[in-house]
This record gives C-alpha cells, structure tokens and sequence, in this order.
C-alpha cells in the first residue's frame, strides 16, 4: 500500500462526498441510519396535521370574521341599550331622591302618622313574606325583615330596613 493514496476507505470517502458539503454529508450520514420507512411516515403524518392545521385556521378565520360582522351590527345596538340603562338609572335616582325628600316631609309634618304608616307597610310585607315560605315547602330560610327607626338632630326619623336569614 502507498502512502501517498492512503487508504481504500479513505480514497472511497473523499470520492464520493467531494462534491457535497459538509452538511448535506452529515445529512445524508443521518439518512444511513434512519429507516426510509419511518421517515415516510412521519413525512406523511406531519402533511395530515398540515391539513388539519390549515382547515382549523380557515375556520378559525371563517368564525373570527363572523364575530367581526356581527360586532359592527350589534355595537351600536348595544351602545344605544348602555345610554338607555344610563337614563334609566338617572331618572331611578331622580325618582328615589324626590320619594325619600317626601317622606321626610311627610315624617316631620306628621310624625306619629308616619311612623304607623310605615309599621302597618311593613307588618303587610312581613305577613306576606311569611305565607310565601309557609307554601314553599323547598325554602327552609327564614326571612325576617325588621324596621329600625333612627332619630336625627333635624327630629325627622329616618328608616332603614334590615332582611336577616
């Protein structure tokens, strides 16, 4: 054997991979190895989840420009509902304000009236109350309301109910 040439083996290898990078030999080292049907299939699973990532993204984009369109028809919809709930609830405090500015008139004008007014309420609601847990075999609890009357410096009594279960 000569020297200059080296080995067979070595002759073989420079031969044959002298037109590849380095790269694409270790590429095709690892292609040795591997065994050409397991690569096929894993090649032929990954196209399966390709198509199924591809459908699902068109039905996600399907659906997402669905949301988008109805968004555009239901939002001014929906911001004429928020003003709508906005002006209800001004009137409600409007409304809630004047009947709590009567009944201090009413208890400092007539306080006696007025406190027995506000019992004989209370003691209907109560008896009211009490007939609907009587019929009602599946609610055990018992709801009691009860009237506290507060004096203030103004000698104007104000009311505040309490539900205790």
């Amino acid at each position: 054997m000569d020297d200059s040439k080296g080995t067979p083996e070595s002759d073989f290898s420079i031969e044959c991979f002298q037109n590849y990078t380095a790269p694409e030999v270790f590429i095709q080292g690892l292609a040795g190895i591997v065994d050409q049907q397991d690569v096929e299939t894993m090649i032929r699973a990954q196209k399966q989840m390709l198509q199924r990532f591809e459908k699902t993204n068109e039905m996600l984009t399907n659906c997402n420009a669905l949301s988008a369109n109805r968004l555009k028809t239901i939002g001014p919809e929906f911001k004429k509902h928020t003003q709508l709930l906005l002006e209800t609830k001004k009137d409600l405090d409007y409304i809630f304000k004047k009947i709590r500015a009567i009944k201090t008139k009413l208890s400092t004008q007539y306080p006696d009236a007025f406190a027995e007014a506000v019992r004989s309420s209370l003691a209907e609601e109560c008896e009211e109350d009490d007939d609907l847990n009587d019929s009602s075999a599946s609610n055990k609890k018992d709801n009691r309301r009860s009237l506290h009357l507060k004096s203030t410096d103004s000698g104007s009594i104000e009311m505040e109910r309490r539900a205790s279960q």
